[in-house]
């Protein structure tokens, strides 16, 4: 088999009890604050069991988020290999031209390696500061803001670290992180269109931003789990790999208790294992002890609950007792087919108008006032009939993201935007509640779903995020990047 394409295996032939999964998806479907969008597991080097939750599919790239740091982590270790990276210099030293004007001390001595482990010595986030202080060059503006702390004692989760990270790998590479890691991270192991977010142009953005498929998340985490070994070779240092994934600050201050074991190079260590995650509970969990990779992706508000759900009832699925025939058992078969049959709820609602329902076609709707999470908001919401279907279409001052309503499930439109060079795959549903027209747009490369709802006796519209997304700017960037 080439080594771009992971084995598959059924559960118990790789000592995973399928009745044991079914339990971790009995409870995550009981939290009403998570929400998954894809698993898969890996046992043995085998997928023993995925899953995608339509209108999400196997193909689809989706919003990894600070899961993208991981990445990054693999991008230095590349880098240090080539020695073009020197964990034990200072970010300034890759920044000569900023030398004169950074004067504190402790900026100054601010080394690598205390960026690849969150421990610059600021005590806390200083992103919008960052950019507030240079907006052309943030690591600029980063190193202009002094540490409280001195570099490599204290921990607090910060993105310009990793974005000064990246900007250094980037800077001695002559490449983007997405150019640089093609061949030798994503064509050794048959990851193929990815995408990352920028700023400024030509710079991928490293501490979020990465689009990606969930078997890309499962073949990194089954990269770190070999210790850097893929196919026939070692494709990334086993010395880097111990070093990523290793305590290299503590940070007990954190609140919850897979956010406090430590953390690494760019990778969280927890009560088991380590693993990469990103906002809204996109995860790559591995588990060196049992041989065992988790990729999740979602759009989760609880992320410690999928982490909980893990360690309660995956681990106690993970037994060579539980090996067996490699036939399918009657819980397989079970599970396999509750895997293929996933599906995110869709809003309810009649498929018709109970009244009015002339008024309804070519309605054009106003904001009712406020603002659609930290996004612009919508300036109108039209309403068509086309070809027996209803037409929704979401307006902004020069965009338009147009799908039809799916009254009996989700309608996909993979193009909402007609740009036929960076496609903008959307999910529609809804229908009418007491008069009122009500629908969500789940923004299928993306974990974020909107809602909105029309009334036509006032000629308005509400809109509401139900997963904000974290970077402002208008709805078609809310796919992956060109």
């Amino acid at each position: 088999m080439p080594f771009d394409v992971l084995p598959r295996s059924t559960p118990n032939s790789q000592g995973v009890s399928p009745a044991g999964v079914e339990r971790f998806l009995d409870a995550m479907e009981a939290e009403p604050e998570v929400e998954l969008h894809s698993l898969m597991l890996l046992r043995n080097g085998h997928v023993v069991t995925e899953g995608w939750w339509a209108p999400y599919g196997r193909d689809r790239v989706h919003l990894l988020y600070s899961l993208s740091k991981s990445f990054v982590s693999t991008a230095a270790g590349f880098a240090v290999a080539e020695g073009l990276l020197d964990l034990d210099r200072t970010v300034l030293s890759y920044f000569g031209e900023f030398d004169a004007e950074i004067t504190d001390e402790r900026s100054r001595s601010i080394l690598v390696r205390h960026v690849a482990a969150m421990a610059s010595g600021h005590h806390a986030e200083t992103l919008e500061q960052a950019i507030a202080g240079d907006p052309a060059e943030p690591v600029r503006g980063f190193l202009r803001i002094p540490p409280e702390h001195q570099p490599g004692t204290w921990f607090a989760y910060n993105q310009p670290c990793t974005y000064a990270l990246a900007a250094i790998i980037q800077r001695q590479t002559g490449e983007t992180l997405t150019e640089y890691l093609r061949p030798r991270l994503f064509d050794p192991l048959g990851i193929g269109r990815v995408g990352w977010q920028q700023y400024p142009p030509r710079r991928d953005l490293g501490f979020t931003g990465l689009h990606a498929t969930t078997a890309a998340v499962a073949k990194l985490g089954q990269l770190y789990l070999q210790r850097g070994w893929w196919g026939d070779r070692q494709l990334l240092p086993v010395a880097w790999v111990e070093e990523a994934t290793r305590v290299q600050v503590k940070n007990p201050l954190e609140s919850n208790p897979d956010w406090s074991q430590g953390y690494g190079f760019q990778f969280w260590m927890a009560r088991h294992g380590f693993r990469g995650d990103g906002a809204y509970g996109q995860f790559c969990v591995v588990l060196p002890e049992y041989d065992v990779v988790v990729a999740i992706t979602g759009a989760s508000h609880d992320t410690q609950a999928v982490l909980d759900g893990l360690w309660t009832h995956l681990l106690p699925a993970l037994s060579d007792n539980h090996r067996g025939s490699p036939d399918r058992t009657a819980a397989e078969l079970r599970l396999s087919r509750r895997m293929t049959s996933c599906e995110l709820v869709a809003p309810a609602g009649s498929r018709e108008p109970e009244v009015d329902g002339s008024r309804w076609d070519g309605a054009v709707f106003a904001a009712a006032g406020g603002r659609c999470g930290d996004q612009p908001t919508l300036e109108s919401v039209r309403l068509d009939r086309v070809g027996g279907e209803w037409q929704v279409s979401l307006v902004e001052a020069t965009t338009r993201v147009t799908g039809l309503l799916g009254n009996d499930g989700w309608h996909v439109t993979e193009n909402a935007d007609g740009t036929a060079d960076r496609p903008l795959p959307i999910a529609v549903s809804g229908g009418w509640v007491e008069g009122s027209l009500g629908f969500e747009v789940l923004f299928l490369e993306t974990p974020h779903r909107l809602r909105v709802v029309c009334s036509v006796t006032d000629g308005t519209f509400a809109a509401s995020w139900l997963t904000v997304p974290l970077r402002s700017g208008s709805l078609l960037d809310l796919r992956m990047p060109g």
